[in-house]
């Protein structure tokens, strides 16, 4: 497995999330770095990360729906490995 670098575009997400603690996630243009074995799978567990973030702070249906809506409206810009060409 590598270390992927995801970098993130979370401008239109962040106005739905006020009532979560973010950690790394919390700001417009986060980079977060997720270890798998190819840059899909990356983006993934990089969703997987911050969905399960999302849900043991508030584990309801609400945060379900909410989760479904902001999945579109956080946008990968970039996906790389170092030593690998970037995506």
């Amino acid at each position: 497995m590598k270390i992927y670098t995801v970098k993130l575009d979370m401008t239109t997400a962040l106005g739905q999330l006020k009532r979560f603690r973010l950690r790394e996630f919390n700001c417009q243009y986060p980079i977060i770095f997720i270890e798998a074995d190819n840059p899909d799978d990356a983006c993934y567990f990089m969703f997987c990360k911050f969905s399960e973030m999302l849900l043991r702070q508030e584990e309801s249906l609400e945060t379900a729906q909410l989760l479904k809506r902001v999945q579109h409206d956080i946008k990968i810009t970039k996906v790389f490995c170092k030593g690998e060409k970037e995506l």
